[in-house]
C-alpha cells in the first residue's frame, strides 16, 4: 500500500493539542448523528454507527456525548445533514478530496473555496482529484490484540486485499464492495477496533519541495478545521521539516 491518504492520519503524528479535541468530538458527533438517522439506532444493527462509535472511543469521546448525538437523530432541525463531496488541486499540483456533511450547502462549498484559493489551491469539479485514487475499505486494530501470524492468516482467508503492520497497529485493506462483511468477521475476533471507514487512497503519491510542502500542510490543515469538514484526502507523500 502507497501509505495513507487520510490527512487526519498525517496530523495525528504531529500530535494533537488539546484545542483540536473539541473540534473532533464535534465531527465524530456529527456522523454518529447521521447514521443513527439513517439507519438503525442500536450500533450492532447499524454498521456505520458501529463505526463512528468505535471512532469515538478511539478518540475517548465520553459515553454521555456519543448518547446525545444518537438522540439528535430524532430531531430533525439537527440532524439535516447531507453528504457532499469536494476535489481540488493544491500547491504543486496535489490532489485533495474533502467529504464534508453539512446542513448549508452554499456556506459550505463558499467555505472550502475561500480555503482553496487563500492557501494556493483550486476548487475543482468533480473527477479533478478522484481519479487519482481509488476507494478502499480499512480496518485498524491494536497490534497487541492479535498476532501477526494470525491476522496475516485472516485477511488471506477474507479475500482482503492487502494488510500492513507497524510496532503498534495492523491495518487491513479491503475493496469497498467487501468492507462491510471483512469488518463484521473481524469484530468477532478482536475486541477493539480503532478506526474502520472506506477511504481514498491516492495511486501514486507526490513528493513537494520543503516550501511547497509548508503551504500544502497549512491547506490541508485549514480545510480539516472547517467545521463542515468530516474528512480530507490528499496524495502528498509526508515528509520530515527541516
Amino acid at each position: 500500500m502507497a501509505g495513507h491518504s487520510h490527512w487526519a492520519g498525517i496530523k495525528h503524528k504531529k500530535g494533537r493539542a488539546d484545542k483540536q479535541r473539541s473540534k473532533i468530538f464535534s465531527k465524530i458527533s456529527k456522523e454518529i448523528t447521521v447514521a443513527a438517522k439513517l439507519g438503525d439506532k442500536d450500533p450492532n444493527m447499524n454498521p456505520r454507527l458501529r463505526s463512528a462509535i468505535q471512532l469515538a472511543r478511539s478518540a475517548n469521546m465520553p459515553k454521555e456525548n456519543v448518547a446525545k448525538a444518537i438522540s439528535k437523530s430524532e430531531d430533525r432541525k439537527n440532524s439535516n445533514y447531507e453528504a457532499y463531496r469536494y476535489e481540488g488541486m493544491g500547491p504543486g499540483k496535489i490532489s485533495i478530496i474533502v467529504e464534508s456533511l453539512t446542513d448549508n450547502k452554499n456556506r459550505t462549498v463558499s467555505n472550502i473555496r475561500t480555503i482553496f484559493q487563500k492557501h494556493g489551491g483550486t476548487l475543482g469539479t468533480t473527477g479533478v482529484a478522484s481519479h487519482n485514487f481509488k476507494q478502499l475499505g480499512i480496518i485498524k486494530i491494536e497490534k497487541k490484540d492479535i498476532s501477526d501470524e494470525s491476522i496475516l492468516e485472516f485477511a488471506v482467508e477474507l479475500g482482503a486485499d492487502e494488510y500492513i503492520s507497524d510496532k503498534n497497529f495492523h491495518e487491513i485493506f479491503c475493496s469497498r464492495d467487501k468492507f462491510y462483511k471483512v469488518k463484521t468477521a473481524i469484530e468477532k475476533k478482536v475486541n477493539n477496533i480503532i478506526h474502520s471507514g472506506i477511504e481514498w487512497y491516492p495511486l501514486n503519491q507526490l513528493d513537494l519541495k520543503e516550501n511547497q510542502y509548508k503551504s500544502a500542510l497549512n491547506l490541508l490543515e485549514s480545510l480539516e478545521n472547517d467545521e463542515d469538514v468530516q474528512n480530507v484526502y490528499t496524495n502528498l507523500k509526508e515528509k520530515k521539516l527541516n
